[in-house]
């Protein structure tokens, strides 16, 4: 799995110990707060942190000159996903949660935007192609939000989460003449 281009990688890994009853709970809290689908979304949020935490202690390794080229391009990457300050440094990368990187997701930023009343209704939302980032229509609840992009994200203008469902859909009685 993987070694040809059109064969993608699995992007994710599971936890080691996956019946550690507190990291159960932990889980199943993050899910509903968050609104994630699965615990797969959970774990790919954890291995992308890794990475982004892998990298940034990698760099702690180098020598002063190395790292003086190669930590602006870390930082300048999580400085534009909202996930760090301008001014920050590594050890701020290292003290990253999995909670950080969630909060970046178009699922969550249109939940506080748009003011809805849980994290599954905007995903609903996002799902069903009523979230717009400027003028394109958005449908991914995973999409990293930018921060250039974050006061562009709103509910598309035909949306209405206020209605019901009986005042929306017209009843018609009368049947087509065949």
């Amino acid at each position: 799995m993987g070694d040809h281009p059109k064969n993608s990688r699995k992007m994710w890994r599971k936890p080691k110990r996956p019946l550690n009853y507190d990291l159960l709970n932990e889980e199943l809290y993050v899910l509903g707060s968050y609104g994630l689908k699965n615990k797969r979304e959970l774990w790919k949020a954890h291995t992308e942190l890794s990475r982004i935490r892998n990298q940034a202690r990698s760099l702690l390794a180098l020598t002063q000159e190395i790292r003086s080229k190669k930590e602006p391009i870390l930082m300048k990457s999580l400085t534009r996903i909202g996930l760090v300050k301008e001014d920050s440094t590594l050890d701020d990368v290292l003290n990253l949660k999995v909670t950080d990187l969630l909060s970046r997701r178009l699922q969550t930023v249109i939940q506080k935007k748009g003011n809805l009343r849980s994290p599954y209704l905007a995903r609903q939302a996002v799902v069903h192609g009523h979230v717009m980032i400027g003028e394109r229509i958005v449908n991914i609840p995973s999409y990293t939000v930018t921060v250039e992009e974050e006061d562009k994200v709103r509910l598309s203008p035909d949306v209405d989460f206020d209605k019901t469902k009986q005042g929306t859909i017209p009843l018609e009685t009368e049947q087509p003449a065949a």
